[in-house]
């Protein structure tokens, strides 16, 4: 399916075991549908399947015959996938875990649609917000923060690959995840960040309600981040700007500085010791201890 790396979920094992009851009860698949699939809307199909091993690939496989707004979500992948090839995996129904299809058109020059893993990002915090009462923070590129006991935790991730003429997102987010069931301390879930909601069912129709929103805006200002109010938003969510980081770029070279925009291209733009600026457009971004 989906996100970023192993620290935003978890490995299953026994403990996974307690929660095949009502604790975690099912997706409502044909609710779910009916409440998202309407005239004139994005979504065009929900489908949830029990377990797979990655929404991504198997959305991926059938894209050419599927048309834009297709939805597959399952309540447990096997073989999840992130950024750099990294796993995701979780207990059955302790998250969302869904990909979507999207074919922006000859209407968004094909350049402007790397602008989608962040567009999700922004679009799945503020369904969140609404949904479930919860602050989330943007990590750029990928990553939704939450905080827990006043520490700023991964609760989710973000994959956007490009297939054919259009580009498949991934989604992932952690809800009922509990203390024991992560693998590391900085991982967490909605439930651990004191969330009024952690019911999977309205918290998947606000995020798939605010993309659809976030969608459509960005595409009809032909994908351009400032006139769509993308890249505002965006700059204001993300908890990386202002924050000192070190990036870990491709080929082994380290970058760090000061994180201080996200320019027109999506990219990270670092301002190092020497007052240089440097756009970072991928790589592995680590938030450092505050120089302030």
């Amino acid at each position: 399916m989906t996100p970023s790396d192993a620290s935003g979920g978890a490995s299953t094992g026994a403990s996974a075991g307690r929660w095949s009851s009502l604790d975690r009860p099912p997706l409502n698949a044909v609710a779910l549908q009916r409440a998202l699939v309407v005239p004139g809307g994005l979504w065009t199909s929900v489908e949830v399947v029990d377990s797979t091993g990655s929404t991504n690939s198997d959305l991926a496989a059938r894209a050419a015959e599927l048309p834009e707004g297709a939805v597959l979500v399952a309540e447990q992948q096997t073989a999840g996938r992130g950024r750099l090839d990294r796993s995701w995996v979780a207990p059955s129904r302790s998250g969302m875990f869904f990909s979507v299809l999207l074919k922006p058109g000859p209407d968004v020059p094909q350049e402007r649609w790397g602008w989608l893993t962040l567009l999700a990002g922004v679009a799945t915090a503020t369904g969140l917000s609404r949904a479930a009462g919860v602050d989330t923070a943007l990590k750029w590129p990928n990553d939704l923060l939450v905080t827990v006991d006043g520490d700023e935790r991964k609760t989710g991730g973000i994959l956007a690959e490009r297939v054919g003429d259009g580009v498949v997102v991934g989604i992932g987010i952690n809800v009922t995840l509990t203390e024991d069931e992560l693998p590391v301390p900085t991982a967490g879930s909605l439930m651990l960040a004191k969330a009024a909601v952690t019911d999977r069912d309205p918290l998947l129709r606000s995020v798939l309600r605010s993309l659809e929103q976030w969608y459509e805006r960005w595409r009809a200002a032909g994908g351009d981040p400032a006139a769509s109010g993308l890249q505002e938003t965006y700059a204001a969510g993300c908890a990386t700007l202002g924050r000192h980081v070190r990036a870990e770029l491709p080929g082994g070279r380290i970058l760090t500085g000061t994180a201080e925009a996200v320019d027109t291209d999506g990219r990270l733009v670092v301002r190092t010791a020497d007052e240089a600026h440097e756009a970072v457009g991928a790589g592995d971004v680590i938030h450092l201890r505050s120089i302030h």
